[in-house]
């Protein structure tokens, strides 16, 4: 099955509640096919301590408090019927992640990061429920290519065939007489989010927001949240997603 990760913000002394319980998607192509990227998309939610956290990140405590690490930290594992098999580290607020975050955040982000710093945080707010995020790329994402990019993505208009631009998080964009314009050189543009009760509410949330949007070549997975209801079996039949 797909790697979990959980990510909590140690600030200093103790780790932050809620645990944030995400499921990254690698590969480019629907169906988890086709060459590896940063990532193209992920399904989240937040928990009170789950086993998984509490075999991985929580045994670091202690060590996390002596150096004084103030920040987050995500722990990305491989999980099956034998145990939780830790595959990296992550000292940082991960991309796309941090935008999904956001949106699953009641605390302001600015708040969140003030008190973070300040080490003065134990709890802070969160939406019930789940958050699905869709990455949208163009041309050459995930190769590098500029010359494609040149002639194919360069200063590209995105389109918004609504004004509504609820969950849609830049990447690789700059604003140009008011519109927003794809820019850099490696084709990342945005990341479109979803909320919702259920994993199936918050995907429908976030395609129904992509198809608002119009960019030339633009392309993304369309099965973000799919395998949710096969991987929400196995890990709750395992007990990991159990205090």
């Amino acid at each position: 099955m797909r790697s979990p990760s959980c990510g909590r913000t140690p600030t200093g002394k103790e780790f932050a509640l809620p645990v944030n319980m995400n499921f990254e998607h690698k590969k480019l192509f629907p169906g988890d096919i086709g060459p590896s990227t940063g990532e193209m998309g992920t399904t989240m939610f937040w928990s009170q301590p789950t086993r998984i956290f509490n075999t991985t990140l929580k045994k670091m405590e202690p060590q996390l408090r002596e150096e004084r690490y103030v920040g987050y930290i995500d722990v990305n594992c491989i999980v099956n019927s034998n145990g939780i098999y830790p595959l990296e580290f992550t000292a940082r607020f991960g991309y796309p992640t941090i935008s999904i975050q956001q949106e699953g955040m009641l605390t302001p982000i600015g708040e969140f990061l003030y008190r973070l710093a300040q080490g003065s945080i134990t709890t802070f707010k969160t939406r019930s429920g789940f958050q699905v995020g869709v990455r949208v790329v163009v041309p050459p994402f995930p190769f590098t290519d500029p010359d494609t990019f040149a002639k194919n993505s360069k200063d590209a208009v995105i389109i918004f065939k609504k004004p509504a631009r609820d969950g849609v998080h830049i990447e690789d964009v700059k604003a140009v007489n008011d519109e927003w314009v794809v820019t850099g050189t490696s084709g990342v543009v945005l990341i479109v989010v979803g909320l919702g009760p259920t994993m199936k509410a918050a995907q429908r949330q976030a395609y129904s927001r992509i198809e608002n949007i119009m960019i030339p070549n633009m392309y993304y997975r369309t099965d973000i949240g799919d395998r949710w209801f096969e991987d929400f079996d196995r890990l709750h039949t395992w007990g990991y997603l159990r205090d």
